[in-house]
């Protein structure tokens, strides 16, 4: 199914994230978390994509798993350091596995990285207008609400925003947010843009302390005051810190549901345990 379907009826929606082993062996340890999440019945679930393509194989083998497990997949799919024909083979390939729902992303650039003269992708857009003319596909693409760290300011962000979802994409994942004011003031920005599209929010639950800095790095996020005060008190004790990153997250998604957010994206950490203890303290709401 695609998900531009998944979300149109405005129901309530959970989606999780896995990423692929970056080693063939260790493939049947992933699929086996993916079985294991598939048991919470997300609304469906993606896979993320290896650096520079080195696991897209990996990708697509996981993504068949979440798919037999009788869960929606969705494939994400960089292109920064990928050649037009790489892309090409890979997205054929998820064509011929019947994998229809594509994450469309640029992708981080590695440091001291420089664009060769014969490089074909340099932004996410270019990759949406690839992939929708290789197939019936439905595309999503990510977002910063608080900015993505190499735009200037927020207006100029929300414009090259607006220029990508025009170039067809059918919705947006958000990265990482633990301020729910910030995501509610990004919405509003986007609605007065005229972005239409459906946005996901993506949560990440913080379950250890050395979670915090990585996740500031890769989206840029603050922690509020609050959210701050728990790493303090319970960052140093693993099974406390645990319990209380998946309670800030529960609290975190209860909250954009009581505000109309009705699609949630969980990005797990390969953590059945974490994914499946916040669907069941949302449980009757999700129901509801």
């Amino acid at each position: 199914m695609k998900i531009s379907e998944i979300l149109k009826n405005n129901r309530v929606t959970v989606s999780f994230e896995v990423f692929p082993p970056k080693e063939w062996v260790k493939i049947e340890n992933t699929k086996a978390v993916v079985r294991e999440m598939a048991k919470s019945a997300p609304s469906f679930m993606s896979v993320t994509y290896g650096a520079a393509g080195t696991t897209s194989g990996f990708t697509t083998e996981i993504a068949n798993e979440i798919k037999t497990s009788g869960v929606t997949p969705l494939s994400h799919l960089t292109c920064l350091t990928s050649s037009k024909d790489k892309i090409e083979s890979v997205v054929n390939e998820l064509k011929e596995n019947g994998i229809e729902n594509i994450l469309a992303l640029r992708g981080d650039i590695p440091k001291d990285f420089i664009f060769p003269d014969e490089q074909h992708f340099h932004y996410a857009y270019e990759l949406v207008g690839t992939v929708k003319s290789l197939g019936d596909f439905c595309v999503g693409g990510a977002c910063y609400p608080e900015v993505h760290p190499e735009s200037a300011n927020r207006v100029e962000d929300i414009q090259h925003l607006k220029e990508k979802v025009d170039c067809g994409l059918d919705f947006l994942t958000t990265q990482m947010f633990f301020d729910n004011e910030v995501f509610y003031n990004f919405k509003e920005n986007c609605a007065i843009k005229g972005i239409d599209v459906p946005i996901i929010a993506g949560i990440m639950p913080i379950t250890n302390a050395g979670q915090i800095k990585r996740s500031v790095e890769l989206s840029g996020c603050r922690f509020p005051k609050k959210f701050e005060k728990i790493i303090e008190r319970f960052g140093g004790n693993p099974a406390a810190m645990k319990q209380a990153g998946i309670i800030y997250a529960t609290e975190q998604i209860i909250d954009l549901m009581a505000n109309g957010q009705n699609n949630i994206h969980i990005y797990t950490m390969n953590k059945p345990d974490v994914a499946g203890s916040i669907m069941k303290g949302l449980s009757e709401i999700i129901n509801g």
